[in-house]
């Protein structure tokens, strides 16, 4: 983990009130992982007194790039940073997606902003991050990836095109259906697995509920799954303990032991 000030090399609006920032981040991009986020102190002084945690959503050579949502007072602020302003940043932390085995069948589900941390997951499984691979491998030995991706409306779907550059299938939903499959993404995942071979691991980050019908999922097809969880949080470091969850082997903290957790672990009732 390193606190770093680092610079504002570009933030922009993508769509809506979602915007793109990039940072210059040396130290955090060398050792960042796919799922891990860094906590970000939004303003100078004591006005915002707690930092905002961002998933990762990209690392490029020295660039750090963030995807994020402006839900409130603090996002407000960050979306109003402008080139060359600086950003006191802690990261990279957290525990991230586990990557130890090959995978042949992978499926990423992604529910609205939930959609940041799966593209740099998506770098790394497909070996286009030289940090990994080295080299890249033929497409023979890397895994075929499918993206479900879901939001209420088709302006909200996010990186569907970064997405496809990477190679993976994209699938789609809103509860409008104003683009792909009307209704949840998680019940767009349902039915797909009910016609179709089962993935070797599937990886999701997005709402709750979202995640508890990922988690039921896992357990009718037997499909270990990795999941992401967004949480309220005070240090980040977890020291406050103000972003409990109950699991099984009673509480875990989502910026320390998370915030990826395997399905099994998590008491999805109690969330």
């Amino acid at each position: 983990m390193y606190q770093v000030v680092a610079e504002v090399l570009s933030n922009k609006n993508i769509t809506l009130n979602y915007f793109q920032i990039i940072l210059n981040s040396p130290q955090i991009c060398q050792d960042a992982q796919p799922g891990q986020f860094v906590h970000i102190k939004v303003t100078a002084g004591s006005v915002f007194l707690l930092r905002r945690p961002f998933s990762i959503h990209n690392t490029e050579d020295e660039k750090l790039e963030i995807l994020y949502q402006v839900v409130g007072k603090g996002t407000d602020l960050l979306s109003k940073k402008e080139k060359s302003e600086k950003l006191d940043l802690l990261g990279p932390l957290g525990q991230g997606f586990e990557l130890k085995e090959n995978f042949g069948k992978v499926i990423l589900v992604a529910g609205g902003i939930g959609v940041a941390p799966l593209y740099f997951l998506a770098k790394r499984l497909l070996n286009h991050d030289s940090k990994i691979s080295g080299q890249t491998p033929p497409k023979s030995r890397r895994p075929k990836i499918t993206l479900f991706l879901g939001a209420r409306t088709r302006k909200q779907i996010l990186c569907a095109q970064d997405f496809k550059n990477l190679g993976a299938t994209v699938k789609i939903a809103t509860e409008d259906g104003s683009w792909g499959y009307k209704g949840l993404i998680s019940d767009f995942l349902a039915e797909t697995l009910l016609r179709y071979s089962k993935p070797d691991l599937v990886f999701a980050c997005g709402p709750v509920p979202m995640l508890k019908k990922i988690a039921q999922l896992s357990r009718k097809y037997r499909v270990p799954s990795q999941v992401s969880l967004e949480q309220r949080m005070g240090c980040g470091i977890g020291a406050c303990r103000g972003c409990v969850v109950r699991a099984r082997e009673g509480y875990l903290r989502v910026c320390k032991d998370g915030p990826v957790f395997t399905v099994n672990q998590i008491l999805w009732d109690r969330l």
